[in-house]
């Protein structure tokens, strides 16, 4: 079947993508270096906790890109309408285990030619991003 195909017999609670994806300290300090954004926060476990937190956090846009991650390797980047998110949990990334990312990506509604693809964004038990929703072309 070809993805035109696939994407036109999409059915609402279909999941489309799952991943897995682990952040390291390492991924921090990367995206830090990618993105310019090199406050403390995201390295330093003293300012951290200074601030009140409970240890290093992901950056925000890293977490919201990596959640659309599997969503555009499936569906292509061409096809991406909309995203959007609301950070609702800071995820802490731990100096020796890192952060493991669990992200599903369901068929929450179908229109006219477009789909929204609805993101589960989990660490552990806790949903880090709410309302995450993308809107895919599915006719082109």
């Amino acid at each position: 079947m070809s993805q035109q195909q696939e994407l036109q017999q999409l059915e609402v609670g279909q999941v489309v993508a799952e991943r897995d994806l682990t952040f390291t300290r390492e991924s921090l300090v990367r995206y830090a270096g990618a993105s310019g954004d090199f406050n403390a926060i995201h390295y330093r476990d003293d300012v951290a906790a200074a601030v009140g937190l409970p240890g290093v956090l992901a950056h925000g846009m890293l977490t919201m890109g990596a959640a659309v991650q599997p969503v555009v390797d499936w569906a292509g980047p061409a096809r991406i309408l909309d995203y959007q998110v609301r950070f609702t949990r800071p995820v802490v990334v731990d100096p020796e285990a890192g952060a493991l990312l669990r992200i599903v990506a369901k068929v929450g509604q179908l229109g006219e030619g477009t789909a929204r693809i609805d993101l589960t964004v989990t660490v552990g038990e806790s949903t880090v991003l709410g309302k995450a929703q993308v809107v895919v072309a599915t006719a082109r």
